[in-house]
């Protein structure tokens, strides 16, 4: 019996369920049994800001937390100024994407502007109260913040344990390179 030979792909995969795994073993363990709140947020953050390529973990590192900081800075410009009408949540959304997209000009991560508007302003249209919807966003806020640089660290972390080869694309130009 021969075993299946393992392609780059195949290691970078293996590599990204290791990171997500020691990434979402220690928030769950933080979050769940010292601070006693969800981890979800923080985890759904590390996921999409880790990278098995810390270059490319670094990047979503950095477009991520631009575009949280868009999304939080509008839904608490929202929460303050706004109303506590229905409307206020699509309204603030639609700013949201048109700060992140014509003013910000990070298309990498986008979506999460407005993700965390949303975030930061439910709770207080849930609960009809602008107090708590600012703290219980702003707590969620903070999960996505520690998310990431739970994704950052781990990608860093893994990438002095494990390097991982240049991709064959890499080895190949460089061999070409060297030969000439």
């Amino acid at each position: 019996m021969t075993w299946p030979r393992l392609t780059w792909k195949d290691l970078v995969g293996f590599r990204y369920a290791v990171n997500v795994f020691i990434g979402s073993a220690i928030l769950w363990f933080a979050l769940r049994r010292i601070a006693d709140t969800n981890p979800l947020w923080a985890i759904s953050s590390m996921i999409a800001s880790s990278d098995p390529q810390i270059t490319e973990a670094a990047r979503l590192f950095k477009c991520r937390i631009i575009n949280v900081v868009v999304g939080c800075a509008v839904g608490l410009l929202f929460l303050v100024v706004g109303s506590s009408s229905e409307w206020m949540l699509p309204l603030a959304l639609a700013v949201t994407v048109l700060v992140s997209s014509n003013m910000v000009h990070i298309p990498t991560m986008w979506r999460q502007a407005p993700i965390t508007a949303a975030i930061v302003i439910a709770g207080s249209l849930t609960h009809q109260s602008k107090a708590f919807g600012l703290e219980h966003g702003l707590k969620k806020v903070e999960e996505v913040f520690l998310g990431c640089l739970m994704g950052l660290a781990v990608s860093f972390t893994m990438s002095k344990l494990w390097a991982l080869p240049d991709p064959p694309q890499a080895r190949l130009s460089q061999e070409r390179g060297s030969a000439r």
